[in-house]
C-alpha cells in the first residue's frame, strides 16, 4: 500500500491543523494505520493509531484531548486532527500502515508515507 501524508503548514500557538494520510494500491480496510512524528535530533515517536474499522485508537499522552484520529475507508483516507497546537508539536508527521491491528510501536509498521511538516511557531 502506498501513503500520502499532506496537511502540514506554519501555525501559531493554540491553532489547528488537519492532516490528512491518503492510501492507494491496496484494500485499505485491512490495514491499522497510525501517526508518528520526529522532531529535529530526537527519534521518531507515536502519535496516534486506529484500528482496520476505526473501532480501535489509541493516543499518546501528550496529544489526549488536543488530537483526534479518524478514518474514511471509502476514501481510503485517515486524518489527525489537531487542535490547541504547542511548540512542542513541532515535528515531521509520518503516517504507517500494517496489516492487521494498529500499533504504537515504529518498527511494527510496514508502509510510510513521506511525512508532512507542521511548525507551531508565533
Amino acid at each position: 500500500v502506498q501513503l500520502q501524508a499532506s496537511g502540514g503548514g506554519l501555525v501559531q500557538p493554540g491553532g489547528s491543523l488537519r492532516l490528512s494520510c491518503a492510501a492507494s494500491g491496496r484494500t485499505f480496510s485491512n490495514y491499522g494505520v497510525g501517526w508518528f512524528r520526529q522532531a529535529p535530533g530526537k527519534e521518531r515517536e507515536f502519535v496516534a493509531a486506529v484500528s482496520m474499522s476505526g473501532g480501535l485508537i489509541y493516543y499518546t499522552d501528550s496529544v489526549k484531548g488536543r488530537f483526534t484520529i479518524s478514518r474514511d475507508n471509502a476514501k481510503n483516507t485517515v486524518y489527525l486532527q489537531m487542535n490547541s497546537l504547542k511548540p512542542e508539536d513541532t515535528a515531521v508527521y509520518y503516517c504507517a500502515a500494517r496489516s492487521g491491528g494498529f500499533s504504537k510501536t515504529v518498527a511494527e509498521y510496514y508502509y510510510w508515507g513521506q511525512g508532512t511538516l507542521v511548525t507551531v511557531s508565533s
